[in-house]
């Protein structure tokens, strides 16, 4: 998901600051302990009794070992992304890392098209990096406006922000590809793949912050809004994979791209931010290519055969 303009500028502010990434790491376990309630609470719900959820845990995740280590690979990939996110952040200018950490969307894309055996037709290539020019538009900040006189490494920034794109588009096409895979709930997948992420994130937590848990809590330094915002977070995790579930990862690249278009238009309104004419370019860029791109219908929600989409990606290859 794309870092929004209070993030960046949050992060470049810290960049210093080792506190942050460990303060991450620790609202990153909260995040995946969230969703998992939340997660067992939709899964009790689609159960309708106490016995068949009792059911489906003992025989999708005590007794199905294989596919917790299935799921346990998105988790691994999302916490290197995490930190590779961070790493680019702190050695690369705020800007660049603005331009350089789209690249996800047409990633994505390519991971989509090898992965799932779909195709793509040219209209839909043409909305993505046309959607990826206006994300780019929509986030972007002059250099000046956020450059901190601290020392940075533009070759590990760029090594870092190319590990977390590659990171994004293939823990998202993976989870998707299982998800679509088989029948299994939606909810028995996320609960497969949130146990694997809390004890990946509570490593984390342990290695980085472990001593200070010990004497203050785990809670230290929280406040009320900051748990509030986990939360939200936490929501906007079980949203994306209902997105991934009923339509695909491209679509999700699309609808966040939105989302920071409504929310900056909510800061015009709430908070008086003024509209520039690159925002406005950037959002009516985004606007047309969320529409190029559900011009042509295609069905997500299920894998497509691979032999019939042989001959088609033959095609798109030679494009």
């Amino acid at each position: 998901m794309a870092c929004n303009r209070s993030r960046i500028t949050h992060f470049v502010a810290h960049r210093k600051d080792t506190k942050q990434n460990k303060n991450g790491w620790r609202k990153l376990c909260l995040a995946e302990v969230i969703k998992l309630i939340l997660s067992l609470g939709m899964l009790t719900k689609e159960s309708g009794s106490i016995n068949r959820l009792k059911n489906t845990i003992m025989e999708n995740i005590i007794f199905s070992p294989k596919e917790l280590l299935k799921l346990s690979v998105p988790s691994i990939v999302y916490a290197i992304q995490n930190n590779m996110a961070f790493v680019a952040l702190s050695n690369l200018d705020a800007a660049v890392y603005q331009v350089t950490y789209q690249l996800k969307i047409p990633c994505t894309a390519l991971c989509t098209v090898f992965m799932l055996n779909r195709s793509l037709g040219r209209l839909q290539w043409f909305s993505v990096f046309m959607l990826c020019s206006g994300v780019i538009l929509v986030q972007w900040k002059p250099a000046e406006a956020t450059k901190v006189q601290v020392e940075q490494n533009p070759i590990v920034g760029f090594v870092a922000v190319s590990v977390a794109v590659l990171c994004s588009g293939f823990a998202g096409v993976y989870f998707e590809k299982v998800l679509k895979s088989s029948d299994t709930s939606l909810w028995v997948r996320n609960i497969q793949m949130y146990l694997s992420g809390i004890l990946i994130t509570l490593a984390g937590v342990y290695m980085n912050d472990g001593e200070k848990i010990l004497e203050k809590g785990f809670f230290f330094g929280y406040t009320p809004w900051v748990c509030f915002v986990v939360f939200l977070a936490s929501v906007g995790g079980l949203y994306t994979s209902v997105v991934v579930k009923y339509t695909d990862n491209i679509m999700k690249g699309f609808s966040a791209a939105l989302a920071i278009v409504i929310s900056t238009i909510a800061s015009v309104v709430l908070f008086g931010l003024q509209i520039t004419i690159t925002f406005a370019t950037g959002a009516l860029l985004v606007c047309i290519s969320i529409y190029l791109y559900g011009l042509p219908k295609l069905d997500t929600s299920k894998l497509q055969d691979k032999n019939a989409n042989t001959e088609s990606k033959q095609k798109l290859i030679t494009v």
